[in-house]
Order: structure tokens, then C-alpha cells, then sequence
């Protein structure tokens, strides 16, 4: 605990070698010559051990951790907490399959999600071991219940990388190539990028136009309303480029819904879990989901997904659906102190303020370079920097990583800032201390 602490708070950034280190650069080889070629790797960091937002190399440079693993740590790397609830769940037992037997558990993770939802109960849960298996999941309950088969996604949306979930996945083309035939009966809508309308319109004026393309175009040329079993949004777009919708949005979403008795899926895997100041996105919007997907920062980077659905809704029978792994013990003891870490330690509250802090620093950079970057927005510890091009997003990523910074592109020409929810006050200081003269060169 107190080598924890001590990492947790050190000086970072602190560089002692060229970077990357001389360690570090045997690493990389290494991996090279085993690793699959598909994984993209941002840059050559090479981890020894980490604690709280700070990252420490195999060459002893620690880095300040802007990305939280893609926002997965989101009680910070190994909070003392998680660890201790890890190493208590595994004294007991590590596994016991939770399709097939009763773990206490499961259960109570069960019981936590279904009471924490952005929806009123009850609500049951199916756990998973990642977002995109939950996605999986999801796609499959809502064509269940509602007998249809179609499905209405976002241009620009991310989902994952399996079949099912990167056929209803719309940020980039090379994601989907040379995988066809994909699953069919997906449709595409724009997401509303006011930024960068995709109809030409200007809010408010527009009076939401891009969510009624949904019924102006898909439901009038491609798909009978009565087909699609569910539209799947995120309520802010995380992959497409942390795009936040105008108010209202999700509300006329959901009306549409209503009216075609259409599923809601709010895919909060990468917005879930306090990163936008709340525990779910989708309550800033004051809209209830009919289903929720969580995952990345749900159990502090042990790997878990979930499905929350409205009761009723889960109407599948014994056998439909399942999974050997999905809510393994130690992965569900990670995630119920997770919880308790984000709602009563202060995480949310945390996470607002130092996003505050975030994007007044970075809007300054914009005023003094407008050039170089063109909009800062998000909420909470979840805020995209949109920059002049893509080639200045990916030079100022690199360039951070030179320095001891930790951050990823996302979208065309943004770069996105999701810290743990842990970051202090001091750490924002910190790494915009370093960061401003990245913009300044750039």
C-alpha cells in the first residue's frame, strides 16, 4: 500500500532516459516478432508498474496517464481498494461457471446494476466479459423480444470488434473491410455532430433534423419502422471522436422509439461508469433506455461487460444465451468496490471538476492557436480536442508521448482526455504544463 501511494503521487512527468528507453526498445522487438499485426499500439510504452494516473516504464520514466488504458481504469491503475477485493475473491475461489451455478457474487453485481440503471426497475442483468460481447448480447435479446430483426445505428458509432458489434459499428471503414458478409439488417443515420453537421443545418434552428433523418429517410425508403427490434446510440460517441449531442437529442430519439415500440440501447461502455460526472451518460440527458451496455471501466481493468435490461424485456429462456467466463468472481469482487470507490469516494463530483479544469486549459490553448486546434468539448473526464487535421491530432499524441504524457486519437482529428476519475487537481496542472508547449510547436 504504501509503494502504491508513494507511485500514486511522484512526480509525473519524469524522464530519465530518450524515449523510448533502452529497455523499452528490447521490449517492443519482442512483441514484434510474436504479436498478432492487427493490434494498432499508439506508441512503444512499455509498462513495469503503474499506480493511480501515473505509469512507470521498464526504464524507470513515468508517464502521466491521460487515456486510463482507454478509459478502463477508472478508479485509477491498481486502486489499493480493487486489489484488496481481488486478492479476498481469490483466496475463495477463482471460477465457477456463472451460466451453469449460483456464485453469491454474480448475484450481488446483479442486484447493484439493476438498482444503479438509468432506468426504472426492476431490471435484470446478464454479464459478459467485455463491452462488445455485451453488445452481442444485447443485439440478440432485443431481436428476441420484439421479434424483429432490423437495427438502426450511428455513423460514426464504435461498438467493438466482433462480428455482430463491428456490423453495427460506423467511426471507420477499416474496421468492417474484408469481413463481409457482415450481419445483415443494419442501418446507418447520422449521429448529430453539430460541429460538423452532416446535413448542413445549424442548431437550434435546425429543430434536431439529424434524428428525424431516421424517419425522413431510413423509415420512408430502406426499413418499415415495424422491422427494427432496436436503435443503439451512445450517448456521448466515444471512438467517432467524444462527440457530445445537443439537448434534446436523446429525447427525440427516444420518442421515435416510442412511437414504432422500437428498443432503446444506450451503449455506455466507454461513457458509463462515472467518466462524464455521472454514473451513466444518459442521465444528463434525463431519457430512460430500455437496455443499457456497460463495460471498460465497470470492474477497474479486470475484464467484465453487462447487460441491463428492463424486466420485462428479458424474456429469453433458459439456454438462449450465456457465457463460461462472463461475471467470473474475482472480475465481479473488482467491480462492486469499483462501484463504491466512484460513489463514495467522490469520483463523480471529481470527475466534473477536474473536466472543468481540463477544458478551460485546453479552450485557452485553442484561443491562443485556433489554427491548430478547433473545438474542446465533452463532459466530465470525457473530452475530445479537435485539432486543424488528423496529421496534427496523431503529431500532437506523439509528441505528448515524447514528453511523458499519455493521450489517443479518436474520430478524424481529435484526441481524446479520459484519465482515471482518480486524477487530482495538481495532475491536470501537471500534465497541461507539459502539453502547452506540444501545442505551441505544433
Amino acid at each position: 500500500m504504501v509503494e502504491w501511494d508513494v507511485l500514486s503521487r511522484s512526480e509525473a512527468p519524469h524522464l530519465l532516459t530518450e524515449i523510448p528507453g533502452p529497455n523499452a526498445r528490447v521490449a517492443v522487438e519482442r512483441d514484434r516478432a510474436v504479436t498478432s499485426p492487427s493490434l494498432p499500439r499508439a506508441y512503444p510504452i512499455v509498462v513495469g508498474r503503474a499506480a493511480g494516473s501515473v505509469i512507470e516504464d521498464v526504464d524507470d520514466n513515468r508517464f502521466l496517464d491521460l487515456n486510463a488504458g482507454i478509459a478502463v481504469c477508472s478508479t485509477g491503475h491498481s486502486h489499493p481498494k480493487v486489489v484488496a477485493a481481488i486478492e479476498e475473491q481469490a483466496r475463495s475461489y477463482l471460477h465457477y461457471c456463472g451460466s451453469d451455478f449460483y456464485l453469491p457474487v454474480y448475484t450481488e453485481m446483479c442486484e447493484r446494476l439493476a438498482a444503479l440503471a438509468p432506468m426504472r426497475g426492476p431490471n435484470r442483468v446478464f454479464l459478459a466479459n467485455s463491452g462488445t460481447e455485451a453488445v452481442e448480447a444485447a443485439l440478440k435479446l432485443a431481436r428476441l423480444h420484439t421479434g424483429r430483426q432490423n437495427i438502426v445505428s450511428f455513423l460514426g458509432s464504435f461498438h467493438g470488434r466482433t462480428l455482430g458489434s463491428v456490423s453495427i459499428t460506423g467511426s471507420k471503414a477499416k474496421y468492417r473491410s474484408k469481413f463481409a458478409p457482415l450481419v445483415p439488417g443494419v442501418y446507418f443515420t447520422p449521429y448529430a455532430t453539430c460541429g460538423h453537421c452532416p446535413i448542413n443545418l445549424e442548431y437550434p434552428s435546425c429543430a434536431l433534423a439529424c434524428a428525424h433523418e431516421i424517419e425522413r429517410v431510413l423509415f420512408r425508403h430502406l426499413v418499415e419502422p415495424d422491422d427494427v427490434a432496436a436503435v443503439i446510440v451512445e450517448p456521448v460517441q466515444g471512438e467517432g471522436g467524444y462527440v457530445v449531442p445537443p439537448a434534446g437529442w436523446m429525447a427525440a430519439l427516444r420518442a421515435i422509439c416510442d412511437e414504432h415500440g422500437i428498443l432503446l440501447i444506450a451503449d455506455e461502455v466507454q461513457s458509463g461508469m462515472g467518466r462524464t460526472g455521472r454514473l451513466w451518460a444518459i442521465e444528463h440527458d434525463g431519457v430512460e433506455p430500455d437496455i443499457v451496455v456497460a463495460g471498460k471501466g465497470i470492474a477497474s481493468g479486470l475484464p467484465l461487460g453487462a447487460v441491463i435490461a428492463r424486466a420485462e424485456l428479458m424474456s429469453w429462456h433458459a439456454g438462449h444465451h450465456g457465457s463460461t467466463f462472463g461475471g467470473n468472481p474475482v472480475s465481479c469482487a473488482a467491480a462492486l468496490t469499483t462501484l463504491d470507490v466512484i460513489l463514495e469516494g467522490g469520483l463523480l463530483e471529481n470527475a466534473a471538476a477536474r473536466g472543468v479544469e481540463f477544458r478551460d486549459a485546453f479552450s485557452a490553448l485553442a484561443a491562443s492557436r485556433p489554427s491548430v486546434i478547433t473545438d474542446v468539448r465533452g463532459r466530465g473526464l470525457m473530452i475530445g480536442v479537435e485539432f486543424a487535421t488528423g496529421d496534427l491530432a496523431y503529431a500532437f499524441e506523439q509528441r505528448c508521448f515524447e514528453r511523458g504524457v499519455l493521450v489517443l486519437t479518436c474520430g478524424e482529428r481529435t484526441v481524446r482526455i479520459s484519465p482515471a476519475l482518480t486524477i487530482t487537481a495538481q495532475q491536470v496542472a501537471d500534465a497541461m504544463r507539459a502539453i502547452a508547449p506540444v501545442v505551441g510547436a505544433l
